[in-house]
Parts: C-alpha cells; structure tokens; sequence
C-alpha cells in the first residue's frame, strides 16, 4: 500500500471515530458547542492516556513494529498474514494479533483527539471577533503539543521502546491533559464587556506550583520504572530486599539516552541499577504525600460556601493521594497486577487534572 494511501485511510478512521463525539454533542442543548467540546477533548485525553498505559503493561507497543500503520496497511485485518508469521516465529515476542490490535486502538484514538483539536482551532478562530485573539492562540498551541506527542508516539515505536522516549511519551500526554483542562476551564468572556467575574482566590500559589513540580517529577519517576521494567526490582514493602536502603547505583540507573534493558555501555542493565529506579521513586513518593496532603488539607480549610467546588476537589485530592498508596504498594505487595498499574497510571493523571482545576482559586500573581 502506498503512503497516500495510509494516509487517506488513516485520516478516514479518525474522522469516523471523531464524527462519533461530534455527533454527540450537536444533539446536547446545555451549553455552547466549543465548551462541551473542550471538556470532551480533557475527558478523551484522559481515557487516551490510560489506554495507552494498558497497551505498556501488556507489552503491545509494538504489537505493530511500523508506524503510523501495521506492516503498512491502515489495520490489522489486512495484515493479519505478516502478524500470524511473526507470532509463528516468535509466539512470546511483541507482535501477536491481539497486541497489534491494542497498539493501533491506541493510536486511533490518538488521531481522534488531534482531529477533535483541529475542530477546536477552526471554532476558535470563527469566534476571535468576540472572545479575542487569546482563543485562538491558546487552540494552536495545543495543536503543537498534540503534534509533538504524536512525533514521541512515532519515535516510541521506531526507537524500539526507548526508555527516554517513553517516558517523555507519557509526560507529554500529562502536560496536554493539563492544558485542554486549563483551557476548558476559562469562561472565556466578551473582552468588551463590563461584566467582570469575581472569584475569591484562597490558595497560595507557591504552594500549588510545588505540587505541580513534585508531582510531575514524581511522575517522571514512576515512568522511569515502568519504561525499564524496574516495578519487581525491589519485591518486598516496606524494604528493599529486606534492606532498609539497598545498595544503588544511580548513575547506571538514571542514564537517560540508552536503549531498553541496556546500560550507557550496551550491556545489560545491573539488577541494582533496576532497584536504584525503584528506590528513588519510593523516596520521592513521601515527599509527594507531604505536598499534596498539606494542598488537600489547605484546600479543605479554606473552603466556604462561598467558594462552591473547592472542597468538592479538595476531597478527590487527597481520595486520589490515598489510591496512589494503595495502588502503589499492591503493585509490590502483588507482582504488578494490570488492574493495580492501570489505576496507578489512571490516578496520576486524575492527580493532574486535580491540581489544575484546584489552579482555578489560586492568585498567581501573588509569585
């Protein structure tokens, strides 16, 4: 098949599955088109995010070692003879149907959420008469991280699942998620009016920048780990191999431009670079707790009747601390079940979406 092709057929599929939420949205009566639209895009991202998480920890990345198709074609129906091969060949290896299926799932809903965002930035620019340039330029710029993401998406694959790729892969979709909810959550209001929101602002800033910075560090972390398969490294909780602090080497461990499973040298990565991995994630993991329980807690003190929903989000913080931990330990305490990761993965990502809405009553200019 040829690459025009691919593309046409590719673009089609994800018109299709775009025309779905689309479709959905035209009939709902509440609200303006644009703004269901952007909480769609936050909602599809999210789910986009945990899927892809699912096709990690089922090993399916690359369920189709080509990309943007599967063997070239636009789904694994048409290359369901090169797939049956390799899986002949190899029947515990990365490429088997149902990894190839997961993998170009994966990359369909992706193409949904960049074309959902194109709809975006052609609303955005039909309404720069009345909502101002700031729309629009705000659209474009989640179309460039969209870009971008893509971009990591297509290097995952052809740089056969490189720690570093990966892991920027997973930052990415979490910076994205943050902006389409930022963006969603602006009123967005006529400039020319003299009708001005007042909000009252209870939270310190400072301290929601150090949960913003703790959590995508401590994210990054948990990437880290997943991406080199360093969950098992450290089998037992709360030690490491019943050491309260086992031996490391973080210089093997945080070597960032390597490939999977290898060392800066190209050999095989040292069980104790894999356990310094883990280690340092359990270590930033009690910092994290402080930062966001002391957000939470604030967040609940300051809350009123006044200020409807920040203690609504005050709560889901620390309920989604309180899964972290828990999903966090069964992932040790059980060998890594899919469900305990999933969800894992799944709060992060509910922990970003938090702190952006929890921004909602924060006075940054008090920085």
């Amino acid at each position: 098949m040829s690459s025009f092709v691919l593309f046409l057929e590719l673009a089609a599929i994800a018109i299709v599955f775009a025309g779905l939420p689309l479709a959905y949205l035209w009939t709902r009566p509440a609200y303006s088109f644009f703004q269901k639209l952007n909480w769609v895009l936050v909602f599809m991202t999210f789910d986009l995010i945990v899927f892809g998480a699912f096709t990690r920890l089922t090993d399916s990345g690359l369920g189709c070692p080509d990309w943007p198709g599967c063997y070239g074609v636009s789904n694994p129906f048409h290359a369901l003879g090169d797939i049956r091969q390799a899986e002949s060949a190899l029947p515990t290896g990365p490429v088997t149907v149902m990894k190839a299926w997961i993998e170009m799932i994966h990359r369909y809903l992706a193409m949904t959420v960049g074309t959902l965002i194109v709809v975006q930035v052609a609303l955005a620019f039909s309404k720069i008469k009345v909502l101002g340039k700031s729309v629009l330029f705000g659209s474009l710029g989640l179309f460039f991280l969209v870009c971008l993401q893509g971009a990591f998406g297509a290097w995952t694959v052809t740089l056969k699942l490189q720690p570093i790729i990966v892991t920027t892969h997973l930052i990415l979709a979490l910076v994205l998620l943050a902006c389409l909810t930022a963006y969603a959550q602006q009123t967005w209001g006529d400039p020319s009016s003299t009708v001005r929101v007042m909000r009252i602002r209870p939270l310190p800033a400072s301290l929601v920048l150090m949960a913003f910075m703790t959590l995508f560090i401590q994210v990054f972390l948990g990437a880290w780990v997943s991406t080199n398969y360093a969950v098992l490294a450290c089998p037992d909780f709360p030690t490491c191999l019943g050491a309260a602090w086992p031996e490391t080497n973080w210089a093997e461990g945080f070597t960032l431009w390597r490939q999977l499973g290898l060392n800066a040298q190209g050999e095989f990565i040292s069980p104790v670079a894999l356990q310094t991995i883990h280690w340092a994630h359990r270590l930033f993991a009690v910092l994290l707790i402080l930062v966001l329980g002391t957000l939470g807690w604030k967040a609940f003190e300051v809350a009123t009747p006044a200020i409807p929903g920040l203690k609504r989000f005050a709560r889901l913080l620390l309920s989604l601390l309180a899964l972290q931990l828990v999903t966090g330990i069964s992932n040790v305490v059980f060998q890594w079940p899919l469900l305990a990761a999933l969800l894992h993965t799944a709060g992060s990502a509910a922990l970003v979406f938090c702190l952006v809405r929890l921004s909602y009553w924060t006075s940054w200019k008090s920085l």
